[in-house]
């Protein structure tokens, strides 16, 4: 999927943080802080390690205890994320019948990118609100390199732009990773309380095993994916589909975002060259093609270089706050 500020009472909700307490024994190595990727070590430095509000006290009715926990913000954030998951399975399965054309398909793809905004928005205000309340002012950097905003800017660019298929999976990547962190720390202490120092229940095992082993893949996943929405973009614009060249470049300023953050985005780019660079060794390919992909890959560099922001703000980019 970092620079870490771990907040006790009033969590954040990154859309990209899994929470630092996953499992009793240990967490996932890079695991996000609340619900998205903290766990990525440069992604490290765009998230915010934050500790979920504890589950209503077990000597309430059950009833109570579930009304309690649906009153907070944090749940909002939770029914956010499952409902984008509801939206994409129902989307997905409008897809491969081939009937993306529907206005089912049209309302669930919207749905879910509703949702996605306001997840990331939840998170967003908590973190403003955060720092307002210790007197601190964001500046237009400190913004800019928030995961969450990041986040939520694409998730109401995808909101309002034709429909892209791809352009979904990555977020419902990251609300399968919080639901799960979620239902650990919150839902099933909530359903099903445990007594002070008893083990955990074995669903809660089993969902911090998941989590653990499947955290690093699954972003992994998600790099590759952002990657292939990239071409799949350009594709529109060299169509010149309407409005795909301004698409092409505010999702192109986004995903440099992402590479200068995301160590998994980096690996992914590096397994990627290097693959492409094998291919074009073969004595088989023509000197020009071979030619052409190294000054492709050099006018790439100049330009991820000409794009650094840390050259701008004395050398030292402000630590990210990580995506939740």
């Amino acid at each position: 999927m970092i620079a870490r500020a771990t907040i006790h009472t009033k969590p954040h909700y990154h859309s990209h943080i899994i929470i630092t307490n996953l499992s009793p024994h240990s967490t996932p190595k890079s695991t996000p802080s609340i619900c998205r990727k903290t766990a990525d070590p440069s992604a490290a430095a765009t998230a915010t390690t934050t500790t979920m509000a504890p589950p209503p006290p077990a000597s309430m009715p059950l009833g109570q205890r579930l009304a309690a926990l649906a009153q907070t913000l944090q749940f909002a954030w939770f029914a956010g994320h499952v409902s984008l998951l509801l939206a994409t399975l129902r989307y997905s399965l409008s897809y491969i019948t081939f009937n993306t054309a529907s206005k089912m398909a049209a309302f669930t793809y919207r749905v879910a990118f509703l949702s996605a905004t306001v997840t990331y928005g939840i998170v967003v205000y908590k973190a403003y609100r955060a720092r307002m309340r210790a007197g601190k002012q964001g500046s237009i950097v400190s913004l800019a390199t928030d995961e969450n905003v990041q986040y939520l800017f694409m998730a109401l660019v995808w909101l309002f732009s034709r429909q892209i298929p791809a352009a979904i999976l990555p977020f419902a990547v990251y609300s399968v990773f919080h639901v799960a962190t979620y239902a650990r720390s919150n839902l099933l202490p909530t359903i099903q309380p445990q007594p002070a120092g008893a083990k955990p229940s074995g669903a809660s095992d089993m969902i911090g095993k998941f989590v653990k082993d499947y955290y690093d893949g699954s972003m992994t996943l998600v790099a590759v994916l952002e990657i292939a929405l990239w071409f799949r973009v350009l594709g529109s614009a060299l169509l010149f589909q309407r409005g795909s060249w301004i698409l092409l470049s505010i999702y192109t300023v986004f995903f440099r975002a992402r590479f200068a953050q995301s160590q998994f985005v980096q690996g992914a780019i590096t397994n990627l060259t290097a693959r492409l660079d094998a291919q074009l060794a073969n004595q088989s390919i023509p000197p020009a093609v071979r030619q052409s992909w190294g000054t492709l890959k050099n006018v790439v560099r100049q330009a991820a270089d000409a794009t650094d922001i840390r050259k701008y703000v004395g050398g030292q980019q402000p630590a990210p706050k990580k995506a939740q």
